[in-house]
């Protein structure tokens, strides 16, 4: 079975880990360090023959248009990720979709391609503000990839939506985040932190109970999460510390390891949108 690589193309200092230490209006005054990250990721998908679906932040696309390009250029897809890295959470109908209208913008006017994809920041998609899946319809989105069924982590999940892609509506889809079951409970498995902190054979495990249960994961990495050398902020609680710096160093070779095991592909391609 096929399943889904993702890259949530966004900077270090865009990681809602920081969203205190370096608030949005401070971005412009840090080192924007996404390009080499980015274009190694697409270098390593090169290698091992991979298409995926990057989730692009719109603030990096006004100012990294040609990375976009090369993104596209490589045959890989192009969605959304929002422009401003907002918690959908903590904003409003109508700021989410200046949001997301901004965001497209941005994209398009780097690439001429449709976008047909959304991911919202930090998966900040709550049973509480489904509203959002009507608005993305409205603006030509035909899947979305934010919810995150488990219920532990403090700043998002939706524990009780489908482990399985379904449908939202007659114009919307949902591609969750990817978890299995062990005695009743949910453990996220393919990607980000969880791909970091756990031991890779998790991560395997995981793809390989979803394929069993015929439903393709949906991975996800972030271009910081191979940059070794990216600044250390200190002013975050012990926890952020651990889910954004811990094990930077092996998420390359786990990458080979995961790209030579298993067959991945877009998200628009399993969905078939």
């Amino acid at each position: 079975m096929k399943n889904a690589f993702s890259v949530d193309l966004e900077d270090w200092f865009c990681a809602y880990n920081f969203v205190r230490a370096i608030p949005y209006d401070s971005w412009d005054s840090q080192i924007l360090r996404v390009k080499k990250p980015t274009q190694r990721i697409l270098e390593i998908l090169d290698q091992h023959n991979t298409k995926a679906t990057f989730f692009i932040l719109g603030w990096i696309a006004d100012r990294c248009p040609e990375l976009i390009k090369s993104v596209a250029a490589a045959g890989h897809e192009i969605a959304t990720h929002g422009y401003a890295h907002i918690m959908v959470k903590e904003g409003t109908e109508k700021s989410f979709e200046e949001d997301l209208v901004n965001s497209l913008r941005a994209i398009r006017r780097s690439v001429d391609v449709p976008v047909v994809g959304y991911r919202a920041p930090s998966f900040s998609v709550s049973p509480q503000i489904f509203w959002i899946f009507d608005l993305l319809a409205k603006h030509g989105i035909k899947y979305d990839s934010s919810v995150f069924p488990i219920s532990f982590h403090p700043e998002y999940g939706a524990k009780k939506t489908s482990l399985s892609i379904h449908n939202i509506s007659d114009a919307l889809i949902e591609f969750p985040l990817s978890c299995f079951t062990v005695l009743g409970k949910k453990v996220p498995c393919c990607g980000g932190g969880y791909f970091r902190l756990f031991p890779y054979s998790i991560t395997a495990y995981g793809i390989r109970r979803c394929n069993k249960e015929n439903r393709p994961a949906v991975f996800y990495i972030h271009p910081w999460e191979i940059d070794v050398d990216q600044p250390r902020i200190k002013d975050i609680s012990l926890t952020k510390r651990l889910r954004h710096y811990v094990n930077l160093d092996k998420t390359e070779r786990r990458l080979h390891r995961l790209l030579t095991e298993f067959e991945f592909t877009t998200l628009s391609s399993i969905l078939r949108v």
